[in-house]
């Protein structure tokens, strides 16, 4: 019998042995498979075969008495970072993916001249998770209407996809929550989420202070995003230069016509003196050609 089909069936053997042990990685870290062996006997990696296999009972790595082998080892792990952790008896998986996550079990044999004789087994569950990004809120820049927003929140490269997700509006006096459908989509390689909420908002004119939040919870985390201010509208009112600009021209016309009005009021009050200059001078001469006419009237006396 080969050592890949012992080292099958002894591990079918030991199936069963020990309870599976929980660890998790984050992704494109390092997950630590334990194989939580005490070497009470002192035996040295010389006299032991080191072995881990995945739940399909692929061989992940294979320490044989003290040097790595490759013989047995599956194809799609030949290629990885993988290395042993001979202090704390833990297999590293280096720059961990979403399908490394399952179950993996350690095999301790003591080979001897009898033949390899399974010592030690241990079992462990990897769960693999992704931080999502901060969730972020964006106005659709193509809403024509203005009465209403169209605002969406998204976040991507996550896992496992999240629990829930939803919008708080915030007022002056309270809070409601707003859970539209969630949208979501996996990348086929690296199989991280993106995911994303949409909400038509028609609150815009309402003259109190608002924000909106949006919510991502996954595994019982949640994250928040900024806080997206709705200011009150205002009146809008043209800048202090352009004000004092269409404001001049009308303080001009006032002015002149204040001037005029003025002018027009004082001539109505002066007498005309041109008027009494000519009635004096006519007044004058009248007087004047009286006079003339009655020194004509009066008889030259003669001398006898």
């Amino acid at each position: 019998m080969g050592l890949k089909s012992t080292l099958f069936v002894t591990a079918l053997l030991l199936s069963g042995a020990v309870a599976a042990v929980k660890t998790q990685a984050y992704f494109n870290e390092t997950a630590y498979l334990p194989c939580q062996f005490i070497n009470s006997q002192n035996r040295s990696l010389d006299e032991l075969v080191v072995f881990w296999q995945n739940q399909e009972k692929l061989v992940v790595y294979e320490l044989y008495q003290g040097k790595e082998k490759y013989d047995n080892v599956d194809s799609k792990y030949k290629s990885r970072h993988i290395s042993f952790d001979e202090e704390n008896w833990t297999l590293q998986l280096h720059n961990v993916e979403i399908k490394d996550q399952g179950d993996y079990q350690c095999f301790i044999h003591h080979k001897s001249h009898k033949g390899l004789v399974p010592i030690h087994k241990m079992s462990s569950e990897l769960s693999v998770i992704a931080n999502f990004s901060q969730p972020e809120i964006l106005e659709d820049s193509n809403t024509s209407s203005k009465s209403y927003r169209n605002l969406t929140c998204y976040s991507v490269q996550g896992y496992p996809h999240p629990e829930e997700m939803y919008f708080l509006l915030r007022t002056e006096n309270s809070t409601t929550k707003y859970s539209p459908t969630m949208q979501k989509s996996q990348d086929n390689i690296t199989e991280l989420y993106k995911v994303s909420i949409s909400w038509s908002y028609s609150g815009f004119h309402d003259p109190s202070n608002r924000s909106v939040t949006c919510v991502l919870c996954v595994l019982g985390m949640c994250l928040f995003s900024k806080p997206y201010n709705i200011v009150p509208p205002k009146t809008h009112l043209p800048p202090k230069d352009n004000m004092l600009w269409i404001a001049a021209p009308s303080l001009v016309i006032v002015g002149v016509m204040v001037f005029f009005l003025a002018q027009w009021k004082r001539k109505k009050k002066q007498p005309d003196l041109s008027r009494e200059r000519h009635e004096s001078e006519t007044i004058k001469m009248e007087g004047e050609e009286s006079k003339n006419a009655t020194h004509q009237q009066v008889p030259t006396l003669q001398h006898c």
